[in-house]
């Protein structure tokens, strides 16, 4: 059997079609044009490609993964960044099931990449994980015996959002933005100039304003991780984001930073480890979320 997983992103709508072992047959994208466009004709986008794969597949169902707050039990979209207008209030799971003829479940897009990890990824075999999403700002989600734990306003997660020090919030001091902005300080230069890539290519070649802006970059991420270590206590701690594939630099760094703040009791019995599924994380994890609630996965 065949499902389509859509993600929805900010800049890029990526889908894929998957058998339920996870495995993506075809993946493809296209822009997100609903700043210039509206509402409507990104929905009747979703559904044209939906529609269209449905010719050539023996869809089962719609799996999506979503930026924004959603709620999980009815698919409506509660809360949506700005560039994402006329987003909120939208019953997405509706829409689709309705234009589509195929049952769907929508998630959040950070909550959907976590799920995918647990299942197929750096989490797999894991009771508990908490997954952190290192970008423009910081994401999160807990996971506990397969569960999103969603929260009260289905909020739950937003580590980004805490704040470690007088700085400001996690997100303000430990993202990729946060390192940009702090080594173009230094060198004087334009944030345009930079980004995470030419940041660690510039530490690996010796330059102390950007060695010394990851290090302060990572005893901040610590300093956030050891926050959610100690009030969830999980197995696994899972790492993900762009800058996050340079992992034979910072594991070591970020691992020893960890240490120096946890306990040996909390340290010893969690593994951290740096997410596996990259760019697929979402799709696949939207999936794992439909197979959850509509069959017996």
């Amino acid at each position: 059997m065949n499902y389509i997983c859509l993600d929805i992103g900010g800049t890029a709508i990526k889908y894929g079609v998957a058998d339920e072992t996870g495995t993506l047959a075809l993946k493809d994208s296209y822009p997100n044009e609903i700043v210039e466009t509206g509402a409507d004709h990104f929905l009747e986008k979703l559904v044209s490609v939906t529609n269209g794969l449905k010719k050539e597949y023996d869809l089962q169902g719609i799996a999506v993964s979503t930026a924004g707050v959603v709620n999980p039990h009815t698919g409506e979209i509660l809360y949506a960044p700005v560039y994402f207008p006329g987003y909120v209030g939208i019953n997405l799971c509706e829409r689709l099931e309705r234009s589509c003829g195929l049952p769907c479940t929508v998630e959040n897009d950070v909550n959907a990449a976590a799920l995918g990890e647990y299942w197929l990824g750096a989490g797999r075999g894991a009771k508990s994980l908490f997954c952190i999403t290192v970008g423009t700002g910081i994401g999160g989600c807990a996971i506990l015996n397969g569960e999103v734990i969603h929260g009260a306003s289905y909020c739950a997660g937003e580590a980004g959002l805490q704040h470690i020090n007088t700085e400001g919030t996690w997100e303000a001091i430990a993202s990729t933005s946060a390192l940009i902005r702090n080594v173009a300080r230094r060198k004087g230069l334009p944030v345009t100039e930079l980004d995470g890539r030419k940041i660690f290519a510039m530490a690996q070649d010796g330059d102390t304003d950007a060695v010394d802006a990851i290090d302060r970059l990572l005893e901040n991420l610590a300093a956030g991780i050891a926050n959610i270590c100690y009030i969830l206590n999980p197995e696994r701690i899972i790492i993900g984001g762009g800058i996050m594939a340079q992992e034979q630099y910072l594991y070591p760094r970020l691992d020893a930073a960890l240490r120096s703040k946890l306990l040996p009791l909390v340290y010893e019995k969690t593994i951290l480890r740096f997410a596996v599924l990259k760019n697929d994380a979402g799709l696949v994890g939207a999936l794992y979320n439909f197979l959850k609630k509509k069959t017996k996965l």
